[in-house]
């Protein structure tokens, strides 16, 4: 439940600040010149895994502990 209001907060503020990000300046002349730069992933990152990769993942993150401290984190106290 703490995970999604956190995720559904970070969005919400990812909005705002694109919102602010996206407006102009009220005189053009005042402003600096300003680029625009598109966000690009990663090499590697663009490889998509498949379903027994991610499978891996979730077994070797159950036996050395990290979901169990990730759930530890997110629980709350």
């Amino acid at each position: 439940m703490k995970v999604t209001m956190l995720a559904l907060a970070f969005a919400a503020c990812a909005t705002t600040v694109s919102a602010y990000a996206a407006n102009p300046a009220a005189n053009p002349a005042d402003a600096a010149p300003q680029h625009s730069q598109q966000w690009t992933p990663a090499q590697n990152a663009s490889q998509a895994k498949t379903r027994a990769e991610v499978r891996q993942e979730l077994v070797r993150a159950q036996n050395d502990g990290q979901l169990a401290a990730l759930n530890k984190l997110y629980q709350g106290s």
